[in-house]
């Protein structure tokens, strides 16, 4: 089984879970939360959380630790899953004016960064990382591949 419930209440966000159809392995249904977040409020989150004092794009909160690459088997995580019983593996916090900000940068859609901001929050729940060059390559082919489905193209 592949599937993934995105929970989110922004409309721009319900196509991302099909996109992720068959990009990891699991014998459940997995979830996510994706929200989105003021400057105030992220920067509150990234402050308290992570003891950073700024405003940044996104913030990714996995629920689950050291899966990346491995088959998700709910029964080895049973304290993990939500009311639905999916298997839950994160929160997403999107800070929207950022976003916006950083479309008019790199000269694309602000549909394009939001989507990318959570494509990318969901590949960290899913055990993605950037720290070095080959784990970021790797991230970024992910990413790449995740936005193509959605027809978001550079």
């Amino acid at each position: 089984m592949n599937d993934l419930i995105i929970y989110s209440e922004e409309e721009i966000f319900k196509g991302l879970a099909q996109a992720f159809l068959n990009e990891f392995e699991s014998d459940c249904t997995l979830s996510c939360e994706i929200v989105t977040a003021d400057e105030e409020e992220i920067r509150r989150l990234n402050r308290e959380l992570r003891s950073v004092d700024s405003v940044t794009d996104v913030l990714s909160f996995p629920s689950l630790d050291g899966i990346f690459g491995k088959k998700l088997l709910k029964k080895e995580f049973t304290a993990d899953c939500d009311e639905d019983g999916n298997l839950f593996i994160g929160s997403i916090a999107i800070c929207v004016k950022r976003a916006e900000e950083q479309a008019r940068e790199y000269g694309h859609s602000v549909q394009r960064e939001l989507c990318y901001l959570a494509v990318h929050g969901i590949c960290h729940l899913l055990g993605y990382d950037h720290i070095d060059d080959a784990d970021r390559a790797v991230m970024r082919e992910k990413e790449e591949k995740i936005l193509n489905r959605l027809g978001i193209v550079r």
